[in-house]
């Protein structure tokens, strides 16, 4: 077994035309987050959890922001090719906790649909909470979204 963990933040950006996107599950009437791809930040720290706990390194160097292949991409997207690169390497999702750390949008109506979302991807448990930072730092002053994610990965079963 092997554990990795997680963290990615990203400020609010003014509309774009883009919608806000959070753990694959679209937060509609929120201000988008600025990113190369739909930055997903519960997401991303999942991307990153797993690719650390396979020793593969971390989500921008799996797939650099400077490549347009990956512009706008949905992070569901780089989390399958995160998942199948750890199967690559050997490892299965066992579960993941994630925890979202924003002042707003609150997001305890949309927890479920994350976890269910995350889960069904990675074929695993996923559980998704959230806090706030009682109003302390950039994330407390409601200035972006950040979360922090763990995996267990186990040895891929013998078929």
């Amino acid at each position: 077994m092997r554990i990795g963990l997680g963290s990615d933040a990203h400020r609010f950006v003014d509309d774009d035309g883009r919608t806000l996107v959070l753990g694959g599950v679209r937060v509609p009437g929120h201000a988008p987050l600025a990113g190369h791809s739909d930055a997903d930040v519960v997401t991303h720290a999942l991307c990153d959890a797993i690719l650390g706990a396979a020793g593969l390194g971390d989500l921008g160097r799996q797939f650099p922001d400077d490549d347009p292949a990956t512009a706008g991409v949905s992070s569901l997207v780089l989390l399958r090719r995160c998942r199948d690169l750890a199967r690559d390497a050997g490892f299965v999702i066992g579960n993941a906790d994630v925890t979202v750390t924003a002042e707003r949008p609150r997001l305890s109506g949309l927890l479920d649909a994350m976890s269910s979302t995350l889960g069904g991807v990675l074929a695993a448990p996923v559980s998704v909470k959230a806090t706030t930072s009682e109003g302390m730092g950039a994330i407390g002053r409601g200035e972006g979204i950040a979360a922090t994610a763990v995996v267990l990965l186990v040895d891929v079963p013998p078929r």
